[in-house]
C-alpha cells in the first residue's frame, strides 16, 4: 500500500527499490507486480543479485498483465553489478550500477551487448569489471568510488571528500581499488 501511495502523491514515475541486504525486508515478485499496475510505477531496481529472482518477477508480473485488462510495462533493472550481464540476458532492461560512476563507457557497453544478446562481448567488458564491482564495496559506498573518481578525474575533482560521517577511502584500502581500475583498464 506504501508504494501505491506514494505512486498517487506524487504524480510521477516512480521505481521501486528492492535492497533485502540493506532493508532486511524483500519485496516479494507478486508484490511488485501488484505495484507494476499503477501507472505511475514505472521500473524495479533489483539489488538481490539472484538471478533465479529476475525469473520468477517476469513471471509473476506475466501472470499478473494476463489476469488485468492492462500488460505490465515494468522496466527491470539490476541493482547488483557483478550480476548485470546475466541480469540482462535473462530478460532484464538494464542497470542502475555503481560502478558506471567509475567505469561509464565500459558499463554501457557491456549493458548494451547483454541486451543484444551479444554474450561474448558481454562476457568480455564485464570480465574486466569483476574486481572493479566487488572493490568499489571494500568499504561504504560511496567513500571507494570518491576514491577512484578523484583518481581518474583529478584535475577536474579537487578531493576524495565524503559528507559526515563518512571519511575519505581508509589508506590500507587506495591499492585495493587503484588495481581494481587498473584490472578494469581505467
Amino acid at each position: 500500500r506504501h508504494f501505491i501511495d506514494l505512486a498517487d502523491d506524487t504524480g510521477m514515475p516512480l521505481c521501486l527499490y528492492n535492497v533485502p541486504g540493506r532493508t532486511k525486508v524483500d519485496m516479494l515478485p507478486s508484490s511488485v507486480a501488484i505495484c507494476a499496475q499503477h501507472e505511475n510505477i514505472v521500473a524495479l531496481k533489483d539489488a538481490t543479485g539472484d538471478l533465479m529472482r529476475l525469473k520468477e518477477q517476469l513471471q509473476a508480473l506475466d501472470n499478473d498483465s494476463s489476469s488485468s485488462s492492462s500488460s505490465s510495462s515494468l522496466l527491470l533493472y539490476s541493482g547488483d553489478d557483478g550480476t548485470t550481464k546475466d541480469f540482462c540476458l535473462g530478460g532484464g532492461n538494464g542497470g542502475i550500477s555503481v560502478t558506471a560512476n567509475v567505469a561509464a563507457k565500459q558499463m554501457h557497453n557491456m549493458v548494451q551487448a547483454a541486451l543484444a544478446k551479444d554474450e561474448m562481448k558481454a562476457s568480455d567488458i564485464d570480465a574486466s569489471l569483476q574486481s572493479l564491482h566487488r572493490e568499489l564495496f571494500c568499504e561504504a559506498n560511496p567513500i571507494p568510488v570518491k576514491h577512484a573518481v578523484y583518481k581518474l578525474f583529478g584535475g577536474i575533482v579537487s578531493s576524495n571528500y565524503c559528507r559526515p560521517p563518512l571519511c575519505p577511502l581508509e589508506t590500507q584500502y587506495e591499492r585495493i581499488v587503484e588495481d581494481a581500475m587498473k584490472d578494469a583498464n581505467l
